[in-house]
């Protein structure tokens, strides 16, 4: 059997994920490919090489490759696959984007968001939320999988596997238009060690600033959300940690004002470690949380900042 692992990479350096994704990869049995898309990318391709495991880095470069442009990336992606058996994304943005796509074009039927693998052809993957765990089994020649992060371990350095250049190719009638970056010095989110999130009870942006981003300053923590706080404006959308927004999975993920309905649950209930902070003691979250602290977070968070020095 032979995968093909497409990397998730900043253009310099390949994310964890991808370690991850590779993880999931060798599970499968046979040999691990892996596939660096983008334009100037070869230190991140340099990167991927020393992954432990991998038999080959392929360099796919171009300007719509650049930009990940979901019809760039699944007409090279396609172009490739007749020599493999499997192709594995990880579950990002950018994963959920493209991967259905090549699904389309090979005619298969996408797998998504894996957890394990049980075999070469049985896999497991959450359903309701998280709240139910499925047992899926796929008779396609072909399979087209993504895979949750947060469910396996990084696969270890020490790999020298060669570079090779391969055509990219573009994205046909669909052209990059812009895009609106947001700058932080916090971590990012789905690759934090520590995460502190805010929900809807902070009652504004200027609270939500106020009170979540110095907690996550001092601790060195991404900031996440709940959905009710996306949507009523107090965070952006990239912050919204749940089911419809990043899955984390990090030591320490603490929760402030935040109920804990399903959806939120299902992004972040695989931390190491999580802490609530909550006014009402019935809210689900304290159903998940390893300390639940009972109480006004106006008064908890400044006795916390000064506890931390």
């Amino acid at each position: 059997m032979a995968v093909l692992v497409i990397a998730d990479h900043d253009g310099s350096t390949v994310r964890d994920t991808t370690h991850k994704t590779v993880t999931a990869a060798q599970a499968l049995g046979g040999d691990v490919d892996v596939l660096v898309v983008g334009s100037g990318a070869k230190s991140a391709a340099d990167t991927a090489a020393t992954i432990a495991g991998v038999r080959k880095v392929l360099l796919a470069e171009s300007g719509e490759l650049g930009h990940t442009l979901a019809e760039a990336v699944t007409a090279t992606v396609v172009g490739l696959a007749s020599g493999y058996d499997a192709i594995l994304a990880p579950a990002s943005m950018d994963g959920k984007n493209y991967m259905p796509r090549i699904a389309a074009k090979l005619d298969v039927a996408p797998i998504s968001d894996i957890m394990e693998v049980v075999s070469a052809d049985t896999f497991v993957r959450p359903i309701y939320a998280g709240n139910a765990l499925e047992t899926i089994q796929t008779s396609d020649a072909k399979k087209v999988i993504t895979v949750r992060p947060t469910a396996f371990a990084p696969a270890a350095e020490g790999g020298s596997a060669p570079v090779e250049t391969v055509t990219g190719t573009d994205g046909g009638k669909a052209a990059f238009v812009g895009e609106e970056m947001v700058k932080s010095d916090r971590p990012e989110l789905g690759a934090a060690k520590i995460v502190v999130s805010g929900g809807r009870a902070l009652g504004s942006a200027e609270e939500f600033h106020a009170v979540i981003e110095p907690l996550a300053d001092k601790l060195g923590a991404a900031v996440g959300a709940s959905r009710a706080a996306v949507d009523a404006g107090y965070a952006p959308n990239d912050y919204q940690v749940g089911q419809t927004g990043k899955v984390v999975a990090p030591a320490l993920y603490i929760a402030v004002g935040i109920s804990g309905a399903i959806q939120h649950l299902a992004g972040m209930k695989d931390s190491k470690v999580i802490v609530a902070i909550n006014k009402d003691a019935d809210a689900p979250i304290f159903q998940v949380a390893d300390y639940g602290i009972v109480g006004d977070y106006k008064t908890i968070v400044p006795e916390l900042m000064s506890a931390l020095g």
